[in-house]
């Protein structure tokens, strides 16, 4: 896999929702990786490095909006590029 544009830097907070304020299109061109306690996560929907937490979808709850319902694990983040 050879990159031949520069990727850009994560960023503290990133949410893979569109409608999130969050959201970083030009981050999603790249495969990205998270990693919570040491152990890779593949279920993350939003991350914050900065306060020590991500965001997974609960099971297959919905909200009313159709939306997962997140439920948020602390602990130590990093996210890095595949």
């Amino acid at each position: 896999m050879n990159d031949t544009t520069a990727r850009p830097d994560l960023p503290d907070h990133l949410s893979v929702n569109p409608r999130s304020r969050f959201y970083v299109e030009a981050i999603f061109e790249h495969d990205i990786g998270i990693r919570l306690n040491g152990k890779e996560r593949f279920d993350v929907e939003e991350y914050c490095i900065s306060e020590g937490w991500v965001k997974v979808a609960a099971g297959k709850a919905l909200d009313r909006r159709g939306q997962p319902l997140l439920m948020t694990l602390k602990g130590t983040v990093e996210a890095f590029y595949r």
